[in-house]
């Protein structure tokens, strides 16, 4: 018997037991002297199936999960009988609705490749962006960013070929291309996911970006909180230049490029582009003026593309496939698909790649299954920490920039995270101004000062001392924070605390 098994080396697996299960399903395979192979693949995103077992058959690739160490034996029983019934049996993976019912463009290849196996990558398409971009002029790679609509996957949602045009405009000798892989809003995992389990995307969409606007050397700025990530780009990175994808002359071609990994600060700021490269440059992460934009003057004084992981990961996609047939998804003025993951209570909490347009409720109900704790939904806040707070009748809500903001609310990395009905959210809106008083990069007084004077203003609204007086100033508070802020952290603070406020008064008293 012969049985090629995969089990996720991803960090959300390993955390729940990854790393136990695929050592004892290893020693109960000699213990039956069973000849298997073992593949450590990304996850499918189904974190709440983690650990999931996959083994090939026939015809497909069947699941089983969550495996613990204890179910090892039972497993190989039904295995060895060449059967696939068991209780945590789940049957094809790629037919379990929660990933039938996807887009998977950009995490097409996640969970089912080796990571770092570079005939895996190419032979589920990989490289094929690169090799078409390699032909073309650098207007023309441009042209095709610009045409396909893509937007920066970052928050801001700017249109990313504008970015790209401006630096190919620029006459300077040096150039960067900067990848922002501070991932730092809560709920969101989607940068971390992809960096682990399909590397050598993100890395063809820079090489690209570096073709197409000249630009030689490019850099990762990965959160420090993510050293498996960092451990599998340097690795990634060694064998792109060991096999001539890196480095001189650029799979036979007159390009050059290389790539670096530098560990992140540790400051949520540092998440904002400018505040990025400040660090990147060996200061302290602290937000720029503008102008300046980097595009013009950024790294080192050069011309520098600043883009997010997912918007550099989106386009080998466009270059192989046509910057028509990524437009052509989505909704409006957001084109191709969004990362959406789903946290906090939430009953399937994972990722889901779908075109923009799909609404709330069918993420957090279809697809989340509602709440974990089986009681009612109160609410989800969207878009990290910073974003607002959106309860049930914004249900119907198409995710998408322009909408959302229409709303009041904002889509950012693509994270939600779900509350149920305990949660108070008196105690959610001092979070974020103590949120803000922590990570704010000092530079700027309304955002130094006036978070600190919120968290003490909204403790004696809590506490129901002079709740007119009190309210009225947590009011004049956000208004500083919002028109006075250098930068977002600032700048929406006000969002969760005002959503709070305005759809859960009885939290605060009122």
């Amino acid at each position: 018997m012969s049985l090629t098994i995969y089990i996720p080396a991803d960090s959300a697996a390993v955390s729940v037991g990854a790393n136990d299960v695929a050592k004892e399903i290893a020693n109960e395979a000699k213990k039956r002297n069973l000849q298997i192979e073992i593949k450590r693949n990304g996850s499918r995103g189904m974190f709440w199936l983690e650990p999931l077992v996959e083994i090939t058959t026939d015809s497909a690739r069947v699941g089983f999960g969550p495996v613990d160490v204890n179910d090892i034996e039972t497993l190989f029983d039904v295995w060895q009988a060449k059967k696939t019934g068991h209780r945590l049996a789940l049957g094809p993976v790629e037919e379990i609705p929660f990933l039938k019912k996807q887009q998977r463009i950009t995490f097409k290849r996640v969970g089912i490749i080796e990571p770092l196996n570079l005939d895996d990558y190419q032979k589920h398409g990989g490289f094929e962006g690169l090799k078409k971009a390699l032909t073309m002029e650098s207007k023309t790679i441009i042209e095709q960013v610009l045409t396909s609509g893509l937007r920066g996957r970052g928050g801001a949602g700017f249109p990313a070929g504008i970015k790209w045009r401006t630096v190919a405009e620029q006459t300077a000798e040096q150039k960067y291309i900067c990848c922002n892989a501070d991932e730092g809003d809560s709920g969101t995992f989607a940068d971390r996911m992809l960096m682990e389990g399909d590397p050598f995307c993100l890395l063809e969409g820079m090489i690209i970006a570096g073709i197409s606007t000249k630009a030689t050397k490019g850099l990762i700025y990965v959160r420090s909180e993510y050293p498996a990530a960092i451990k599998t780009l340097k690795s990634a990175i060694e064998i792109l230049r060991a096999n001539n994808w890196l480095g001189n002359n650029i799979a036979g071609s007159k390009h050059e490029f290389d790539i670096e990994i530098r560990r992140g600060a540790g400051s949520y700021v540092c998440g904002e582009e400018s505040a990025m490269l400040e660090s990147l440059e060996g200061k302290r992460g602290q937000v720029k003026v503008k102008p300046p934009i980097p595009a013009i003057c950024g790294l080192f004084g050069a011309p520098t593309l600043v883009n997010n992981v997912l918007t550099l990961a989106s386009v080998p996609m466009i270059l192989s496939e046509g910057a028509k047939a990524y437009r052509d998804l989505g909704a409006n003025k957001s084109h191709g698909t969004q990362a959406f993951q789903l946290g906090g209570n939430i009953k399937h909490g994972g990722l889901v790649e779908l075109e923009f347009g799909i609404s709330l409720g069918e993420l957090i109900n279809d697809f989340g299954g509602g709440t974990k704790t089986g009681k009612n939904f109160k609410c989800a806040q969207l878009g990290g920490p910073l974003g607002a707070y959106v309860n049930n009748s914004m249900f119907d809500a198409p995710m998408e920039y322009e909408a959302l903001a229409e709303a009041g609310a904002m889509l950012g990395h693509g994270g939600i995270v779900v509350f149920d009905e305990d949660i108070n959210m008196g105690q959610m809106a001092r979070f974020a101004f103590e949120f803000c008083a922590i990570e704010s990069c000092g530079k700027c007084t309304p955002c130094r000062i006036g978070s600190v004077r919120g968290v003490e203003t909204i403790d004696k609204l809590l506490a129901g001392q002079n709740r007119q007086d009190n309210l009225k100033l947590i009011k004049d508070l956000c208004d500083i924070l919002e028109n006075g802020s250098l930068c977002a952290m600032g700048g929406l603070t006000p969002l969760p605390v005002r959503s709070a406020m305005k759809l859960f008064p009885k939290d605060f008293g009122l």
